[in-house]
């Protein structure tokens, strides 16, 4: 084991008030793409960029292509927690990590056992009405084909963020309130890139901030322990 893991094993042995801020590199090992690595899915091809499909107003203006692209793409069968989310669940089990607050939308945190999840860009396991804003089984939305509606008229939706929309508002607040209290920091398997998410790390106020991550954030520098490693391998050995 190296140095780094050993010491993130030590700063957690040591603290009863870690958290974890995560993103998608927590998942790709259990097989969901991410969207901005050189395979992801903003760098295949599609009639229309991911970035608009999945933003609001083109989910008002074309409601059958955003399903036929979230169906195919974000609808994933079969998928299981990865070693990441086990170890995760683990930590809070033994009284060292307070909470995941995660970027990710397909619920592997709290199928591993994590109980503490604030999830920033909500979930495909949710799901409502967007015109009456009535809740509904998310297998509506998840399941089949074509544009599902509720009885209102209205087209049902996942409950998840889309571009154009802003974050849940308790949700973004009470994890400030985690990260603000946090003793150890841990940040995962994200870019850094997504706004407002990767800015909440600066109300962190504390002087264990671990950074792991395969490839260079804008964060590094801030880093008071940088792994650059697949998040996998890192929590295998922890």
């Amino acid at each position: 084991m190296d140095v780094q893991i050993e010491t993130l094993r030590r700063w957690l042995s040591e603290t009863d008030n870690a958290v974890f801020f995560g993103g998608a590199g927590v998942s790709t090992e259990s097989g969901i793409p991410d969207f901005r690595s050189a395979d992801g899915l903003y760098n295949q091809k599609y009639r229309f960029p991911p970035e608009t499909i999945l933003s609001h107003s083109f989910f008002l203006r074309d409601p059958e292509e955003f399903f036929r692209f979230y169906h195919e793409k974000l609808v994933l069968h079969g998928i299981l927690p990865n070693r990441t989310h086990t170890r995760l669940a683990e930590l809070e089990a033994e009284g060292h990590l307070r909470a995941v607050i995660t970027q990710n939308i397909d619920g592997l945190h709290q199928a591993a056992g994590s109980r503490t999840v604030l999830e920033l860009h909500g979930s495909t396991h949710r799901a409502y009405c967007s015109e009456c804003g009535r809740p509904c089984p998310p297998d509506r939305v998840n399941e089949g084909e074509g544009v599902p509606r509720c009885e209102c008229g209205g087209v049902q939706r996942p409950d998840v963020v889309l571009y154009e929309e802003g974050l849940d508002r308790k949700t973004l607040m009470d994890a400030v309130e985690y990260i603000r209290r946090a003793e150890v920091l841990i940040v995962g398997g994200t870019s850094l890139a997504v706004y407002p998410a990767a800015g909440l790390i600066d109300y962190y106020r504390g002087n264990r901030l671990v950074v792991i991550n395969r490839d260079p954030t804008p964060r590094d520098g801030q880093a008071d322990l940088l792994i650059q490693k697949q998040i996998g391998e890192v929590f295998a050995q922890i």
